[in-house]
């Protein structure tokens, strides 16, 4: 059995760089820590931190193939975000544009969470502490 410690962190592939930066880091407030454009790829690597902690990596690659990618289908289902109050997100998505799902209760936590998507169309969950 493997010793796993934690998820070191979520790849994100974009289609538009500049949109999806924007949307990470200004509308969900992730914290730059390293941003990289590997010439040879033609390709930005943007490492973001969620709370002070290193998680995702945003890239950019010329031409992308798109994927199928709705909370149901086949293969990483979505990323999820802890909130301490899900209707001030809400409100602060609806203030820039982001329409969002209804609210929802989890069956077993009796916790709030509901849905959005980023500008590439990644579900992403907002969960309630």
């Amino acid at each position: 059995m493997l010793n796993l410690k934690g998820v070191h962190h979520v790849a994100i592939i974009c289609s538009n760089y500049t949109l999806s930066k924007h949307f990470y880091t200004e509308i969900l407030g992730l914290k730059i820590l390293q941003e990289v454009f590997r010439a040879e790829r033609n390709s930005y690597k943007l490492d973001l931190a969620v709370n002070g902690v290193y998680q995702i990596e945003l890239f950019s690659f010329p031409d992308p193939p798109e994927r199928l990618s709705h909370p149901e289908g086949k293969g990483l289902r979505h990323i999820a975000f802890e909130v301490d109050d899900l209707s001030v997100s809400v409100a602060e998505l609806t203030n820039n544009g982001i329409p969002t799902e209804e609210i929802r209760i989890d069956e077993y936590s009796g916790k709030r969470f509901l849905f959005f998507s980023d500008p590439d169309g990644l579900p992403i969950e907002l969960y309630e502490s």
